[in-house]
């Protein structure tokens, strides 16, 4: 192994956040048990607000950004890892309060690791990376409150385009749901098509302010968006439904109304990815090793090299990434 390796370091300076390419060496690594070969990461929203500085996502400094890694154990302390394992890491605070995966090499907890699903590669569980486990976390969340059917009334996907968006599709088209990609876009329709989708709304008609109740629309939603997105799709959900609400692209408010809940009894159920017990994870990981299709996996992702990083952040915050882009640490 080389002495030193290239990171990506949040630092501060003059008060500010700063993400610059820094060499590190094993003695700058945080001392925890399992020691990664880190092969892969991504770029996700909250990645482009820690690395651009629009958003104070690292909560100490200095701080390796990446809040997703796959790779290969090198050394271990625990008898959970042995060296030559193939692992992923999704959140954990990566990025936040731990440091993470646009690193080559990174010191890990033993309990953070998930074991690579068999038939994935390390690159494809990039591909899918917290956003895809995310969305695999509301597919699954819709499926136990138990309103949505396959060939039953559609499910809305906010955000469509987006990683969480397209691998919701994805998932929920194959198991045989109707699936509406909401999309500010038309010219992703026609990968929106080959994803799965059936229906097409306009984000633009979500963003506009709308009633406390409206026509009833969809069984179920995954919503990556919030804000008034949000407040419209819970009003526009069926008696019963439920949406499955994990991020805030269009903004952390909810201007909404307590009518939905309690006269349609539809739920909004928060997901979690960065501290979601490993029962959910595993399970998560399961759903997308049987339903997301290899072919639709290629579709989604992109492979870029690390030293695109600044350039990527930028491009995710002003929403001209189309999937997932793979961050390849060794390129």
């Amino acid at each position: 192994m080389s002495e030193t390796f290239r990171a990506m370091l949040i630092e501060d300076q003059d008060g500010k956040p700063k993400a610059a390419f820094r060499d590190l060496t094993f003695s700058d690594l945080p001392d925890h048990d399992v020691l990664v070969e880190v092969a892969y990461s991504t770029v996700n929203y909250k990645d482009g607000l820690a690395i651009t500085g629009k958003g104070r996502i690292a909560r100490r400094l200095p701080m390796v950004a990446g809040i997703d890694l796959a790779g290969t154990v090198v050394e271990s302390r625990s008898p959970d890892w042995a060296p030559g394992d193939k692992v992923i890491v999704n959140g954990w605070g990566l990025s936040e309060t731990e440091w993470g995966g646009y690193s080559r090499y990174q010191r890990l907890k033993p309990e953070w690791l998930t074991r690579l699903p068999e038939g994935f590669a390390l690159r494809d569980a990039m591909a899918i990376g917290t956003a895809g486990y995310t969305a695999a976390l509301c597919v699954a969340a819709l499926e136990d409150w138990g309103t949505i059917a396959p060939g039953g009334k559609d499910v809305l996907v906010t955000g469509a385009a987006g990683g969480v968006g397209s691998t919701a599709i994805s998932l929920l088209a194959s198991k045989g749901y109707n699936v509406t990609a909401a999309t500010g876009r038309p010219e992703t329709h026609d990968y929106l098509r080959a994803l799965g989708a059936v229906n097409f709304v306009s984000r633009e008609e979500l963003a506009e302010k709308g009633g406390p109740l409206q026509k009833e629309r969809w069984a179920g939603a995954v919503d990556s968006v919030g804000s008034t997105t949000l407040a419209n799709v819970l009003a526009q959900t069926c008696y019963g439904g439920a949406v499955a609400a994990c991020g805030l692209a269009g903004g952390f408010d909810l201007p909404a109304s307590v009518m939905p809940h309690i006269l349609r009894s539809v739920a909004l159920i928060g997901i979690d990815s960065v501290m979601a017990p490993q029962a959910k994870r595993d399970r998560a990981w399961a759903l997308l090793a049987d339903h997301l299709g290899r072919t639709s996996l290629a579709s989604i992702a992109r492979v870029e090299p690390m030293h695109k990083l600044p350039e990527l952040a930028a491009d995710i915050l002003a929403g001209k990434i189309r999937g997932r882009v793979v961050v390849d640490l060794e390129a």
